[in-house]
């Protein structure tokens, strides 16, 4: 199987971040390796906090990697495109990237509540409750893991 690749968007509290966590769980449990990579553009986002010692070696301006018995951690300065990302973690899948809407990479929207039609032109899937009927768009249920998982495997782009 070759890499596969696909993104994810929709406005905050769409239901993103739940609908990664399940697709990535079922591709674990076919054995499949993911990668999650997500997009931070407010630099929200913090893996460890003030006064641990991992937070002190990465305000020194260093790169910091943090090993441990179940995972590593990478904590870097530098801003990394998805390619140059990718090549850090070379063994997995299928990655699935929440957010870079701008990105041109298939991609599923998310709304677990409204629609918000700004995400249609750069969307090749719309994931929701309610079914949408839209020009060019797939609809897939949210109810539907195994198919929306289905899809991925169809329509990713293999890299």
């Amino acid at each position: 199987m070759k890499q596969l690749i696909m993104a994810f968007s929709g406005p905050s509290n769409s239901g993103k971040t739940t609908l990664i966590t399940k697709i990535a769980n079922d591709f674990m449990e076919q054995n499949l390796k993911v990668l999650i990579i997500k997009h931070d553009p407010a630099d929200k986002a913090q893996f460890d906090f003030n006064g641990k010692d991992s937070f002190k070696f990465f305000q020194s301006g260093a790169e910091v990697i943090v090993l441990s018995p179940t995972r590593t951690t990478f904590f870097s300065h530098q801003e990394r495109n998805i390619l140059e990302a990718l090549k850090l973690v070379p063994d997995f899948d299928i990655c699935l990237v929440e957010g870079l809407k701008s990105l041109d990479l298939p991609r599923i929207s998310v709304f677990c509540k409204d629609i918000d039609e700004s995400y249609f032109p750069f969307s090749n899937a719309i994931a929701s409750y309610d079914k949408i009927s839209y020009p060019n768009l797939i609809w897939l249920d949210l109810n539907n893991i195994k198919e929306i998982c289905r899809y991925i495997l169809e329509n990713a782009k293999k890299i």
